[in-house]
């Protein structure tokens, strides 16, 4: 009848329509970063601000590729002939590929878009690259400068060179326009947390006796 009252909305359009604070707060967050990732993507085209220096970003992107990292490190295992030298190479070889696994499920759950702005030209991609959350670079530098700065000994300028590589790789996933900026904070903290679990899992010939026999 059309005096009727009108019936109550279902509660989730009642949602809808009055979006919560957390809901408004998140998605002004999510504006902000994609506004400031477009603006600082000074070389993600050959024409941008700072284009010029595109082949020195992507030499950089290399440097922290996933690839050559594991296949660098199974040779030096492979090698060696140091037992020492073995069981630290054996570690960051679990390193490197836990960190492999664990970037690609998050990639695959989130399936975050790359930037609209990302030149897909990237060095050895796999399906799951075309996803742009957490960045795997960022992940895998915090990683290994936590890895190299806590197992080898390297004088004070070699070290503030590995934390400056680390950074640098993950700066540059902004400015080739791979990634977001959230997706390089995440893939740092994640790379960092990862490091405690190589740690909590070390292998040793005590510990994983069939691995260290294999060599």
């Amino acid at each position: 009848p059309g005096g009727a009252a009108a019936a109550p909305l279902p509660e989730e359009d009642c949602m809808k329509l009055n979006p919560s604070f957390v809901g408004i707060a998140l998605s002004s967050l999510l504006a902000i970063d994609l506004w400031a990732s477009k603006r600082l993507g000074v070389c993600a085209e050959e024409g941008s601000a700072w284009g010029s220096a595109r082949p020195l970003m992507k030499v950089i992107e290399v440097s922290g590729h996933g690839i050559p990292w594991v296949l660098g490190t199974f040779y030096g295992l492979c090698q060696s002939d140091s037992s020492a030298a073995r069981e630290v190479l054996l570690n960051l070889l679990f390193a490197l590929l836990l960190d492999l696994v664990m970037v690609a499920v998050v990639k695959g759950l989130v399936k975050r878009p790359r930037p609209t702005h990302n030149k897909m030209d990237m060095f050895v991609t796999i399906s799951v690259d075309k996803y742009s959350f957490p960045s795997g670079h960022a992940t895998r530098a915090a990683l290994v400068c936590r890895f190299v700065l806590r197992h080898l000994v390297l004088a004070v300028p070699l070290r503030v060179l590995v934390v400056l590589w680390a950074l640098i790789v993950s700066i540059s996933r902004v400015m080739l326009g791979r990634h977001n900026m959230t997706d390089v904070l995440f893939g740092l903290l994640l790379g960092y947390a990862l490091y405690g679990v190589v740690e909590h899992c070390w292998l040793s010939p005590a510990t994983a006796p069939a691995l260290f026999a294999l060599w």
